[in-house]
């Protein structure tokens, strides 16, 4: 590398330097084996321009001490990669003294190539810029004065380099060439870079708004929880009462047949608020492999529509099964039956003729489509959708989907809602089978 005479080997060194540096020690980590690998790559290019700045060129190049500064950058790269694989100390604090390495080892080649009239120096500012962008203000400090005392001594201590047979006007005009080409390169970097550093930051603040979004939601059910606690503990005295009295009422009513049915129903539907009761308290804090009993996938979701039918009679439902056989055996988890229930009901609401279901799995996950023929969702529906207390039916309490998405999600599932073609809706439920799945 010359004044005038710009070798492509140096910018390649700088690669390295685009990747953005995380705080985490995973991330950390993962960045030093990129960097492992792009280290390799400059020494080749080290010593190919060496190479061809010799023989090629027929530069005069202090090819020895050249060599030593490679071979002492190889060796450096070598320990770096032993110390990623045994994972020792690595932090931020790692990888900054490895972009200090970086800097010495460019200081290092232009010495011999010029000095700070090498119109490569400027590649010593891409490092600061990493560093203050990526690291906290010490760290950035810290890289500000190392480029500072590198670039100073290259004003005082370097070898002056002329190519055989040029005049001093030729050398002049080719290194203002060499500027404007390390110019270029360097905005080109720069940019590079922070457009990388962009979109890290930009996935970093999508993943910390979904974080607060999970425990603003989580905070809902924990409320929803403790309500739901209290109110099974207030409502089994008056439910018990109301038992006591229907059955005394029916006993009087005996000599009434059109009586007798009401209060059997009245009976039945009471019975049926206990029984709920009762499995709320029992369920409460236990574990789904406490709880939950093995059944076949197939066998299970035909249980949930079944009952499901029992409560619904009149509406028409449509199942298409696709899966495998024989089908996984899962745990059942109640809490996945009343989400499955809770988005039947929802379109039962909307489509009370009519809605079809399309179940389909393989040995890993499960697909399950339901599709009514209501008259779909409007923007704002759609906008508002999964929130909770958020409902569009006059008697609706805003929970059933809210709970239902919470569920699948936590079982590692997801849910979309799209508006059918011809009209209705469309609920896409996609959960992987392994959270269900029996384990020895």
């Amino acid at each position: 590398m010359v004044p005038g005479k710009p070798d492509p080997s140096t910018a390649n060194c700088f690669v390295m330097f685009i990747q953005p540096i995380a705080t985490s020690d995973t991330s950390i980590a993962q960045n030093l084996k990129q960097l492992f690998v792009l280290r390799n790559v400059v020494i080749i290019c080290y010593l190919l321009g060496a190479a061809i700045a010799s023989l090629k060129l027929q530069l005069h190049i202090p090819l020895l001490p050249l060599i030593s500064v490679i071979s002492t950058y190889g060796i450096v790269n070598v320990v770096s990669w032993l110390r990623l694989r045994h994972r020792h100390a690595i932090n931020i604090n790692t990888f900054f003294i490895q972009l200090v390495i970086d800097v010495v080892v460019l200081t290092a080649i232009l010495y011999l190539s010029g000095g700070s009239t090498n119109p490569f120096v400027s590649l010593l500012l891409l490092p600061l810029v990493i560093v203050a962008t990526t690291a906290p203000r010490l760290y950035a400090w810290g890289m500000a004065a190392i480029t500072i005392a590198c670039y100073t001594l290259l004003m005082f201590f370097f070898t002056p380099m002329h190519s055989m047979g040029e005049h001093q006007g030729g050398d002049f005009n080719q290194h203002i060439i060499g500027m404007w080409f390390s110019f270029l390169l360097g905005v080109g970097l720069i940019i590079f870079f922070v457009v990388k550093l962009a979109d890290t930051l930009r996935e970093r603040e999508q993943t910390i708004a979904e974080a607060r979004e999970r425990a603003l939601r989580d905070e809902h059910l924990v409320s929803l929880g403790t309500f739901a606690a209290g109110a099974a503990h207030e409502l089994g005295t008056p439910l018990a009462t109301m038992a006591v009295i229907t059955k005394e009422l029916q006993n009087e009513l005996a000599s009434r047949p059109e009586m007798t049915e009401q209060t059997r129903m009245l009976r039945e539907q009471i019975e049926r608020c206990k029984q709920t009761l009762t499995q709320i308290s029992a369920r409460a804090g236990q574990s789904r492999a406490e709880g939950g009993i093995q059944q076949p996938l197939d066998s299970y979701l035909n249980d949930v529509l079944q009952q499901w039918r029992l409560v619904r009679p009149n509406v028409t439902l449509q199942p298409q099964w696709r899966g495998v056989q024989p089908a996984p055996l899962i745990v059942v988890d109640d809490t996945l039956s009343q989400a499955l229930t809770s988005i039947l009901n929802n379109a039962a609401d909307a489509s009370p003729q009519q809605i079809e279901i399309i179940v389909s799995w393989d040995s890993e996950h499960l697909v399950v489509e339901i599709n009514d023929r209501g008259e779909g969702l409007n923007e704002k529906t759609q906008a508002a959708i999964g929130t909770p207390f958020f409902t569009t039916k006059k008697e609706g309490q805003g929970l059933g989907l809210f709970l239902a998405q919470a569920v699948i999600e936590r079982l590692g599932g997801h849910i979309t809602i799209n508006n059918r073609e011809g009209g209705g809706a469309s609920v896409n439920i996609q959960l992987p089978l392994k959270p269900l799945m029996v384990t020895a």
